[in-house]
């Protein structure tokens, strides 16, 4: 299963983050970005400096589908030259699309991510559990049988978030709990070797309260914790969300690894890059082994 084989990588780098390319234009440096005539030619070339220069320290990439979809057709072939990159280079990857949808629309989904074939071939996708059971199916289904794994929107980290999942239900839980439990409960069948399952779940890092009682509420669900740098959760803010072995979970980081070199002043983006996910790496360490 790749779940098992993302705890694999996090252990081999002694680092639980995911290189977050949501990139765009603006954050390739300018000499870079004029030796191409196209913008989506200059993005696939700053990503894949950044993924070369990684491997050693990142065991994970994030590939924001929607950075790619906005350059049309030739930021969708940056898109799947990322993802294949990454793969060549020996990272996991996770394809942020948050997918979701029902019958055969959910199942055309799955079909361009998660199947051995896809044209998107992903580790992992991320998913909106909105539509329910009937919705989440299709997706399961093809996880059981390519081993690839999903991520389901649980308690996301944006603020407007709570509008709908902090609303309190009859029974006095908030609705990302019940949400929370349908993940856990859809994952049952795919737990792997290291006792997470395929089906995990995205918890913002920037609700550290929540993310202790989910983690409680789902021993064997797998955590996708976007919210770290550019959106204000710091390492301390996301240590409750991993196990008591400091495991369970990989920290998303973006805009804090990729456009570093912007705040340093620097055109070396790649070494700028090397220099925030070790801080970023260390951080986390400190603060997991405190925990």
């Amino acid at each position: 299963m790749r779940i098992d084989r993302l705890i694999g990588k996090i252990r081999e780098t002694g680092n639980p983050s995911a290189l977050g390319l949501d990139t765009k234009i603006d954050y390739v440096p300018e000499a870079l970005a004029h030796t191409y005539t196209g913008t989506a030619d200059a993005i696939y070339a700053f990503n894949s400096a950044l993924l070369e220069a990684l491997p050693d320290i990142v065991p994970c990439v994030k590939v924001q589908a929607a950075y790619y979809e906005a350059l049309g057709t030739a930021g969708m072939e940056c898109f799947r030259r990322t993802i294949e990159r990454a793969k060549m280079l020996g990272y996991a990857v996770i394809a942020d699309a948050k997918r979701g949808d029902i019958g055969s629309t959910a199942d055309a989904y799955a079909a361009a991510y998660l199947r051995d074939d896809s044209p998107f071939p992903a580790d992992f996708l991320t998913v909106n559990p909105y539509f329910g059971t009937d919705g989440m199916s299709p997706f399961i289904a093809d996880c059981a049988v390519s081993g690839k794994g999903i991520f389901a929107l649980a308690k996301t980290s944006n603020p407007s978030g709570k509008e709908f999942q902090d609303v309190v239900l009859r029974d006095g839980r908030p609705m990302y709990e019940l949400v929370a439990e349908k993940i856990a409960e859809w994952g049952e069948g795919l737990i792997g070797e290291e006792g997470y399952s395929s089906v995990g779940a995205v918890v913002g890092a920037t609700y550290p309260e929540q993310g202790a009682a989910l983690r409680r509420k789902m021993p064997r669900t797998f955590f996708l914790i976007p919210g770290y740098g550019a959106q204000g959760a710091s390492a301390e803010h996301l240590a409750a969300c991993f196990d008591d072995r400091g495991e369970g979970a990989v920290v998303a980081a973006s805009r804090s690894i990729i456009c570093a070199h912007k705040k340093r002043g620097t055109d070396d983006f790649v070494g700028a890059a090397r220099e925030e996910a070790i801080r970023m790496r260390e951080e986390i360490r400190v603060v997991l082994r405190r925990a």
